[in-house]
């Protein structure tokens, strides 16, 4: 059996090596030719743990290939994965057109029953959608399509993809189904993982997932607001409410907002949906605006903080993390963008550093005087009137802060992800500023 993998980003990459790891025959297909080009000569174009090596072993041993031959590569495929991006358009809806043109592409050379399965993040009824499609170009085809969405998260997807948490199927068909369960039956050995429901409901089930998620986020991000105004601390209200087994800790730490590919386009593409069939997300409108405001608040604490001190005109201000989060190099909607940009609009400079994301934010703020691409985090703080944490890599949690503090012009620390200990920080000698805790710790 030879499957089809129609994208080569985050998702059908990992996916498509991963199948390739339980022994099938992948074939990777893109559009992008030079993207292929590197991808044959075992250049990986995104940052993902673990990724490379199975990448590189898979084609090695002739399991994986890439191509950009749509022809070829269908009419040998029994299965035929959709991974390709689905942008929001400007009004946060979703943009389908790549599916659509996948589905169309596919339909041209199909031969024989053919298994068409979206694992791309699309609004409800675009299976529904994609077989119309497919029907309009070849109303004699057999084929069927599943909706089988995916639940990478950046930084851990290939463990993600090998051990899933779960492993969703969506179709309107029994014998589909059956055939998508045996496929991933090499995934699913320790205990069963796979769950079978209607297309809709697939669709829905991945788009109530992020939303739940992003969610929590918010929510906690909102009771930091609370606490810092208050005088408590958010970091010992997570601990107690995290300890009630109906809420758990999972997704209960406040921050800078959450960024990335999914969270923010899937819960705007949500909110669209609903006001198409006439119902009221408010919940999940302020989720959204909760996060877009988050995104602003370590600028405004460092505002407030440089108000007494002429402001920030002219101050140096370190920056340790650029990425959305740890072990990615993903830029896309990252809280370092904004908290950059509201900086530079004060006349600050900046030094930033970040261990693998620096080539994808310098294409975001290319060649600006009042950037300094620094080598570590030793190198952005020195002279820095502040440090502002925004990304929390593995590399910042244990800085032996001595001579960090001793190369600074000033002492004030903003922990955009709270990972640090505010007494600690205050007993090393800097001025502490988190998220949602008292800026006057007291022994």
């Amino acid at each position: 059996m030879q499957i089809l993998m129609v994208g080569t980003g985050y998702v059908g990459l990992v996916t498509g090596a991963c199948f390739a790891e339980m022994g099938y025959t992948v074939v990777c297909l893109d559009i992008d030719a030079e993207k292929i080009r590197l991808l044959e000569q075992g250049v990986i174009p995104i940052y993902e743990p673990g990724l490379e090596e199975i990448v590189k072993r898979n084609v090695k041993q002739k399991r994986l290939f890439f191509t950009t031959d749509y022809a070829a590569a269908v009419a040998s495929a029994t299965i035929c994965f959709i991974a390709v991006p689905t942008p929001s358009r400007e009004d946060g809806s979703c943009d389908t057109s790549y599916v659509e043109s996948a589905a169309r592409e596919i339909a041209k050379h199909m031969i024989g029953y053919t298994i068409v399965v979206n694992k791309s993040t699309v609004p409800v009824g675009t299976a529904h959608r994609v077989a119309k499609t497919i029907r309009e170009v070849n109303p004699h085809l057999k084929f069927d399509v599943v909706s089988n969405p995916e639940f990478l998260k950046e930084g851990a997807a290939v463990q993600d993809c090998l051990k899933p948490d779960r492993i969703i199927i969506g179709s309107d068909h029994p014998k589909p189904a059956e055939i998508l369960k045996e496929i991933y039956s090499p995934f699913t050995f320790n205990h069963e993982r796979i769950l079978l429901m209607d297309t809709l409901s697939a669709e829905m089930t991945k788009y109530a997932a992020n939303a739940m998620l992003a969610t929590r986020i918010s929510f906690m991000n909102e009771m930091a607001d609370i606490c810092k105004r208050v005088g408590a601390n958010v970091n010992e209200v997570r601990k107690g409410i995290g300890s009630d087994s109906r809420i758990g800790y999972s997704f209960l730490y406040p921050g800078v907002g959450y960024g990335g590919s999914c969270f923010p386009k899937d819960i705007r593409a949500l909110i669209a949906v609903a006001a198409e069939v006439g119902a009221h997300p408010e919940l999940l409108q302020a989720v959204d605006s909760v996060n877009q405001r988050q995104k602003k608040i370590l600028g405004q604490l460092m505002t407030r903080y440089f108000a007494q001190q002429g402001g920030l005109q002219g101050k140096t201000i370190a920056v340790w993390g650029l990425a959305f989060k740890p072990d990615t190099d993903d830029m896309r909607e990252a809280p370092s963008i904004a908290f950059i940009e509201d900086l530079l609009r004060e006349g600050a400079r900046l030094k930033v550093f970040d261990p693998i994301a620096m080539p994808n934010a310098r294409k975001i703020f290319a060649k600006n005087p009042n950037i300094e691409w620094c080598t570590d985090e030793f190198d952005a703080a020195q002279n820095a009137d502040a440090i502002a944490l925004l990304t929390e890599w593995k590399q910042f949690r244990l800085v032996d802060f001595n001579p960090v503090r001793k190369s600074m012009k000033g002492l004030a620390f903003f922990d955009g992800r709270n990972q640090y200990k505010p007494l600690d920080m205050k007993n090393k000698g800097f001025d502490y500023i988190g998220i949602g805790v008292p800026d006057a710790i007291h022994d």
